[in-house]
């Protein structure tokens, strides 16, 4: 019997022990999403959630939807040929920092040039935590694992700027513990007709623990966090003490204390803005090591042609183009012999 709609967020909790380490903020992602899946007004049969591999990937088995718990960083791969197959579904992707940026990483920019209509939810917690502690591709320079013990040389993946550069048409950012905000970017994400990613920085309380700390303590985010607001100023801070220019110099943006003579000068956030120059240059901003002015919300929402919408289009030009669309005919073309075997 078909399930009535509206579904309630206890309708996508499935029958499994969630078994992630006590304290991790993939539990309260978890709740965010499934909190959320009601809003989209699909049956159950009609979502779909693939994963790679790691701590995040476990994801499906807590989703009482379709899922598929994939291969080491293939998984954009997989769901690329599952939305372009089944349009009528409505298709999540969940991975890590090294799952999606190490050996993942081809996977995922060729998903996001594509287009092909995905929801990406990035967790990046900037170590591996499945394999007990080694540094990722986004954990910072310096930084001392068992895989560096005298501290990283590699200089880490900023995932939104990769994202931008890769020209994604939906590029976002958010944090486990904000689940008002995360709620909120997952909402634009399903309404954003193509490859949506989200950013959602997750806490590893045990191999990296406080890692976002900066961002969560109520006193020091209010002097680090930037939450971007489509249409308004670029401001934070107590009382919007701080807003964001363009440095006249360089071209760049950069921090200031706003007053009386330079409010004009604070720039107000444009994300439907076809340049992706602009939101590159807010993922910028932050230090990569302290975090400090690090932008929060939606970078980049623009429209761009689907890709299975197209290949759905193409195939249908291919059939009427071959008159009776025989499948034969397709396959062979124009180009093909015939040979036979003399007697």
């Amino acid at each position: 019997m078909p399930v009535e709609l509206p579904l309630l967020p206890k309708d996508f909790k499935s029958d499994q022990e969630v078994r992630w380490c006590p304290g991790c903020g993939d539990y309260a992602i978890l709740a965010a999403v499934q909190g959320f899946m009601p809003e989209l007004g699909l049956a159950k049969e009609n979502i779909v959630f693939v994963s790679g591999i790691g701590c995040s990937s476990r994801f499906p088995y807590y989703m009482n939807t379709y899922g598929m718990h994939s291969i080491h960083g293939r998984a954009p791969a997989i769901a690329t040929g599952l939305a372009s197959s089944r349009r009528d579904l409505s298709v999540w992707v969940v991975t890590g920092d090294g799952d999606a940026l190490s050996i993942g990483g081809n996977h995922l920019i060729h998903a996001l040039r594509r287009n092909v209509n995905l929801k990406i939810l990035l967790f990046n917690n900037r170590i591996y935590g499945l394999t007990k502690g080694q540094y990722s591709p986004t954990s910072e320079i310096g930084k001392v694992t068992k895989s560096t013990p005298m501290g990283s040389l590699d200089a880490p993946f900023n995932p939104v700027s990769l994202a931008i550069g890769a020209n994604a048409s939906f590029v976002a950012r958010s944090v486990d513990s904000d689940r008002k905000h995360l709620t909120s970017v997952l909402r634009a994400a399903a309404a954003h007709p193509g490859t949506a990613l989200v950013e959602i920085y997750q806490n590893c309380n045990i191999f990296n623990d406080g890692a976002f700390d900066v961002l969560k303590d109520k006193q020091r985010a209010q002097e680090s966090v930037i939450r971007l607001e489509h249409g308004q100023p670029i401001t934070f801070g107590a009382d919007g003490a701080k807003g964001v220019v363009r440095d006249q110099a360089t071209g760049d943006l950069k921090v200031v204390d706003v007053s009386e003579a330079n409010r004009s000068e604070v720039l107000v956030h444009d994300a439907h803005t076809a340049s992706p120059t602009f939101a590159f240059a807010l993922s910028r901003l932050a230090d990569p090591d302290t975090l400090h002015h690090t932008s929060i919300g939606v970078f980049r929402d623009v429209e761009r042609a689907v890709y299975d919408i197209q290949m759905a289009d193409q195939l249908d030009d291919a059939v009427t183009q071959n008159g009776k669309g025989e499948l034969g005919a397709l396959l062979a073309g124009t180009d093909t012999w015939t040979v036979e075997r003399s007697s």
